[in-house]
């Protein structure tokens, strides 16, 4: 049986924001950003409401029509990268430290993780960003997340447009692996803490039938 899936809107929020918050309470990055288990419970759903706003404003999330899953795509421009290897520049990005000053303007990390991924993320060409992807955690393993994510990756195929994302565990690592996505330079090891994997997925040749 497919999976049906819909664009979300703003009256979608919530739903949104409980999904990631539930999917990604034990996370090993959450678990970095926010070590205390009752800060985490606490502080993590303003840190997901804030990223859900980003890309409902900017990019656009796909849910399935049960509710029961959702991913957050950006569309990033081709740009001059600035930072080695290419990637960009986050320097003079304000983006993080607001979403630090609005969520919790004493941890420091949540500014940390925003610089850290956007320092490593790949510059020059056009490509679809997957930000976050989150399965209600009684609903994992069904298939959800993997679906979500190839109705993107058929259209990069169709538009000749590449996908990148950073993986937040091995197991995840693993899913996107199978959907094509390759190791993108070095992985990224937070202080003290996980790594996060760049991943790019060039896209495939389309054939007629």
């Amino acid at each position: 049986m497919g999976v049906s899936i819909r664009t979300a809107g703003a009256e979608d929020r919530e739903l949104i924001v409980r999904l990631l918050d539930e999917a990604f309470q034990d996370d090993p990055v959450s678990g970095w950003v926010f070590p205390g288990v009752e800060d985490r419970r606490t502080k993590h759903p303003g840190l997901m409401a804030a990223f859900t706003d980003i890309v409902l404003e900017s990019g656009r999330v796909d849910v399935t029509e049960d509710g029961s899953a959702c991913a957050l795509w950006l569309s990033m421009p081709a740009q001059d990268g600035h930072g080695e290897d290419g990637s960009a520049d986050a320097g003079e990005d304000d983006g993080p430290a607001q979403v630090r000053e609005a969520v919790d303007p004493g941890n420091a990390r949540i500014e940390a993780i925003g610089r850290l991924t956007a320092a490593i993320h790949p510059a020059g060409r056009a490509h679809e960003y997957l930000w976050m992807i989150g399965v209600a955690p009684g609903r994992q393993g069904e298939g959800l997340g993997t679906a979500l994510i190839e109705s993107v990756l058929d259209r990069c195929d169709r538009e000749g447009l590449p996908a990148y994302l950073e993986a937040s565990s091995d197991r995840s690592r693993k899913l996107y692996e199978r959907l094509g996505f390759e190791l993108s330079g070095e992985v990224l090891e937070l202080p003290d803490g996980p790594v996060m994997w760049p991943m790019w997925r060039e896209p495939r040749t389309v054939t007629s039938a």
